[in-house]
C-alpha cells in the first residue's frame, strides 16, 4: 500500500481517474477504518469506482488485484459488498428501512461487510431520519460508503457522522491523456473531453461516438438558423432530438454487452434471472441520464455562441446575448427535473435572438 500512498498507486486504483488526493486518503484510511465514509463529487468523477476499490481493500487487506476478494469487489459481485441504488426518483423511507436491515446482517465470508449507497443526495427527509442512528452507530462489522453529488440540507446531519472524501470534476487534460492511453485518437480525445465537462464515464462514451463532432456543430449552428418563425423552430427541435436519440447507440451497445455477460454468468452459476431486473433498471436510468447530458451539453454549446458574439461585439443590442444565456441556463435547470423536452426546446428557441455570421 505504500506505493499508492506515495503517488504510484497500484492497479487497484487504475479506474479512479484524476483523483490522486482522494486515493491517497483512502489507502491510509483502510489501515484503521472508521464506521462511515462520504464520497462527495459530481457524476463521472469515478467516485463509484473508488468505492468498489476501497471496499475490496477493506475486506481483503491487500491491493493485489489478483486477490479473489479484490476481484469480486471491483466487479460488484462480492457477497459482503452490497450496493444500494434508488428504486424511484429518490431513496425512500422503505429503502432506508431495507438498508438498516442489511446493515444488521453478519458478513458471509469476511470479517467486514461494506454497504455502498449510491446517489445519496436524493435521500428523502424520512429516509434520512430512519438511517441516521444506523449510520452513526452501525454494527462493528459494517462499514458504510456513501456517494453523493453534493450535500443537501437533509444530508448534513448524516454527513457530519462520516469521514468525507472529496472527488473533483476531472480536468480535460487528464481525460485526454487517459483516452489517448486507451487508444483514442488525439483529435477525438480532445472533442470528447470538451463535451464531457469533467465526466469520465461520458468522455469514454463520447470517444466511441463517430457523430459527436457533427452533433456539436448542429447545436452551434442553431442561433444562426433562427428567423423568428415557428416552422423553423419546430424543424430545428425535431432535428436536435433525432440527433440525441441516435447518440444513445454506443450506450445501448454497451448495455447489450453487459446483459450478455450477465446471462453467461447466470448460465455458468445456474442461477435464474439473478441481477437482471436491477441491471435493467440501471440501464434505463443511464439512458435517461445520457439523454439529459446530451441536452445540457447541446444547450451549453448554444450559450457559447452567444457569449462569443457578445465578446466579439457583433450584436446591435448586447443585452440580447446576456438574456439569451440566462434563458438557456433556466432551460438547463428545467431539463434536470425531467421537463418535456420538445416543448421546452421549442419555447427556448422561440425566445432566442438570431445571430449573424461575421
Amino acid at each position: 500500500m505504500s506505493d499508492a500512498v506515495s503517488g504510484t498507486a497500484s492497479q487497484l486504483w487504475h479506474g479512479v481517474v484524476g483523483q490522486r488526493t482522494a486515493v491517497q486518503r483512502l489507502v491510509k484510511a483502510a489501515i484503521d477504518p472508521v464506521h462511515a465514509y462520504l464520497f462527495v463529487g459530481p457524476s463521472g468523477s469515478t467516485a463509484d469506482v473508488a468505492a468498489r476499490a476501497f471496499a475490496g481493500l477493506l475486506i481483503a487487506g491487500t491491493d493485489d488485484i489478483a486477490d479473489r476478494n479484490i476481484d469480486l469487489a471491483v466487479r460488484g459481485e462480492h457477497p459482503d459488498v452490497h450496493e444500494v441504488r434508488r428504486e424511484g426518483a429518490s431513496i425512500s423511507a422503505d429503502q432506508a428501512r431495507e438498508i438498516v436491515r442489511m446493515s444488521s446482517r453478519s458478513p458471509v465470508e469476511s470479517d467486514r461487510k461494506v454497504l455502498i449507497l449510491h446517489e445519496f443526495h436524493l435521500l428523502t427527509p424520512e429516509g434520512a431520519a430512519r438511517l441516521l442512528k444506523t449510520i452513526e452507530e452501525p454494527p462493528p462489522s459494517t462499514i458504510f460508503v456513501i456517494l453523493a453529488d453534493f450535500v443537501p440540507r437533509d444530508l448534513v446531519t448524516i454527513a457530519s457522522r462520516c469521514a468525507r472524501i472529496d472527488f473533483q470534476a476531472i480536468p480535460d487534460a487528464v481525460i485526454v491523456e487517459r483516452l489517448i492511453d486507451e487508444g483514442v485518437a488525439a483529435a477525438s480525445a480532445d472533442e470528447a473531453a470538451l463535451a464531457a465537462r469533467g465526466n469520465w464515464d461520458r468522455a469514454r462514451l463520447l470517444a466511441s461516438d463517430p457523430d459527436l463532432a457533427a452533433r456539436r456543430k448542429a447545436f452551434a449552428q442553431v442561433p444562426y438558423r433562427l428567423d423568428g418563425t415557428g416552422n423553423v423552430v419546430f424543424g430545428i427541435v425535431d432535428e436536435l432530438l433525432a440527433l440525441i436519440e441516435a447518440a444513445a447507440a454506443p450506450l445501448t451497445a454497451r448495455h447489450d454487452q453487459e446483459l450478455t455477460e450477465l446471462e453467461e454468468r447466470i448460465a455458468r452459476s445456474g442461477e435464474r434471472g439473478s441481477g437482471k431486473a436491477a441491471l435493467g433498471t440501471r440501464h434505463k436510468r443511464e439512458l435517461r441520464r445520457h439523454r439529459t447530458d446530451e441536452l445540457l451539453a447541446g444547450l451549453a454549446t448554444i450559450a457559447g455562441e452567444y457569449r462569443d458574439a457578445l465578446a466579439a461585439g457583433d450584436l446591435p443590442r448586447p443585452d440580447s446575448a446576456v438574456e439569451a444565456v440566462e434563458a438557456i441556463h433556466h432551460a438547463m435547470e428545467a431539463f434536470a427535473i425531467n421537463a418535456n423536452e420538445a416543448l421546452l426546446l421549442q419555447a427556448l428557441l422561440w425566445s432566442l435572438p438570431t445571430l449573424t455570421k461575421p
